[in-house]
């Protein structure tokens, strides 16, 4: 079948400002949308730019918008958005080139939660133990691949990218319900700042566009209870 790719480029060192650049090629439905961009790049035009790695849908570098949502674009076939596809790069953070953006402020929000594990008690001989109903608690956050998906389709975080944004709050309450750690109470603070939960306005669209289906806005809720909870100490 014939596919029509339009794409968004801009190159500042260049470019006075963005445009589209429409190609065509044949494919077929089972392909992925970073085929086509391979495709594109390999045999149309070399000059466009876009990342990826492993394309199995584990490093979370290739989110773009395909079609006006957040997707991976090695996770997305063409029999899910058409032979008429769009792709464009993820809001709220500036474009470097094409479809590439500046992750930094992305970044910089996600370790402002410390997302890592603080336990200052002796090391245990094997392992902390810990059991499957306390795991449960929080199984569901462990699966963040850092894509920037959830954030950058936040309404929120378009105003203003000092807005931790959802992925800073699933890392967050990955590592506060965790019982082993003993950090829960400085990172509800974290949260708890006027750039935090309190901003968000359950619009859902983070959870719609979550490539490894999170329950993004049932985990911020999770933390705004346990602020109303007390559980500051």
């Amino acid at each position: 079948m014939e596919i029509t790719i339009k794409v968004f480029r801009y190159n500042p060192e260049k470019d006075k400002k963005p445009s589209y650049k429409t190609y065509k090629l044949e494919g077929i439905e089972t392909d992925r949308v970073l085929d086509l961009l391979e495709k594109v790049k390999g045999y149309q035009d070399g000059t466009l730019s876009f990342r990826r790695s492993c394309a199995h849908g584990i490093c979370g570098s290739d989110a773009m918008r395909i079609n006006g949502m957040n997707r991976l674009a090695c996770k997305t076939l063409v029999r899910d958005v058409g032979t008429k596809i769009t792709v464009e790069p993820i809001l709220g953070l500036r474009v470097i080139k094409d479809l590439i953006v500046d992750m930094g402020p992305f970044f910089d929000n996600y370790k402002k939660v410390m997302p890592w594990f603080i336990n200052n008690d002796p090391e245990p001989e094997k392992e902390r133990y810990q059991s499957p109903k306390a795991r449960a608690l929080f199984d569901d956050t462990t699966k963040c691949i850092l894509c920037a998906c959830c954030t950058t389709s936040c309404p929120s975080f378009w105003g203003s990218d000092e807005y931790l944004g959802p992925a800073a709050f699933v890392n967050a309450h990955r590592f506060i319900f965790d019982d082993r750690d003993q950090a829960a109470g400085e990172r509800l603070k974290i949260v708890n700042d006027v750039m935090g939960v309190s901003r968000c306005h359950t619009v859902f669209n983070c959870t719609l566009a979550c490539p490894r289906e999170i329950q993004i806005t049932k985990a911020i809720g999770e933390l705004k209870m346990a602020l109303v909870d007390g559980k500051l100490d």
